[in-house]
């Protein structure tokens, strides 16, 4: 456990939009005819959703679990209450599980799967705290949207690994964004597991004479960087 946790390189994204442009152009949100088909989305919702059935799905969750964590950290650091979030790919809940009502008031969960919705810890039975509102949305996270200026706040957690329409989903969520309010991600970046990812390529390339691409793609800090500048998010900082 100790190695995976040393070895894993996590891109966190802290964007704050200030004087962001109340009024963009619906052009400016239309998606292109064709899009790169590189993450299967129905085979990713299979495999998450066979998660769910796990009874011993904990014993594997401690990466998410701790990525969360300090995911919450930089929640905290801004010291404001936010009436309005939004979690978007948000799993079983395990980041919403460390907030409290003082920091954020409604947080509306976005998820693929029904299964992993269903399984979501309320924040009131993790620490305490009632008064949080919760609402549940079963929506693709790649079909997210909302109504303009509506949230103080979104983040997400490991979940945009998985985007094919990157792009299309960060301007639906600045679009959804009041001015001044943040958005924090986590997704796995190039680096994460480098280690075991060589070994298990010598490994592969010693016993089979060459070696498959058995993992997804991974973004590199400085083009997730780029693309939230091009986007419109101002003041954007990447923490590894």
């Amino acid at each position: 456990m100790k190695f995976y946790l040393n070895c894993l390189k996590v891109v966190r994204l802290y964007s704050i939009n200030f004087n962001r442009q109340l009024s963009i152009s619906h052009k400016y949100f239309q998606r292109p005819e064709t899009l790169p088909n590189v993450f299967d989305r129905k085979a990713k919702l299979k495999q998450r959703e066979r998660t769910c059935l796990d009874p011993d799905y904990k014993i594997y969750s401690y990466v998410h679990e701790r990525v969360a964590q300090s995911l919450v950290d930089r929640i905290f650091d801004i010291k404001r209450t936010f009436e309005s979030a939004v979690d978007l790919g948000c799993g079983r809940g395990l980041t919403a599980s460390e907030l409290t009502k003082d920091v954020v008031k409604r947080i509306t969960m976005i998820d693929s799967s029904s299964l992993m919705l269903d399984q979501i810890r309320p924040p009131v039975e993790e620490n305490g705290h009632d008064g949080i509102e919760i609402i549940k949305k079963h929506i693709d996270e790649e079909q997210f949207s909302g109504d303009e200026s509506s949230y103080d706040l979104a983040y997400s957690c490991l979940s945009l690994h998985w985007i094919n329409d990157l792009p299309g989903v960060l301007r639906k969520v600045l679009h959804a964004l009041k001015n001044d309010a943040p958005f924090i991600g986590a997704m796995f970046a190039s680096d994460t597991l480098y280690e075991l990812r060589v070994a298990l390529q010598l490994a592969e390339n010693e016993r089979e004479g060459g070696f498959a691409a058995h993992i997804s793609p991974f973004v590199e800090p400085p083009d997730i960087g780029g693309l939230l500048q091009r986007i419109g998010y101002n003041i954007v900082t990447l923490v590894r």
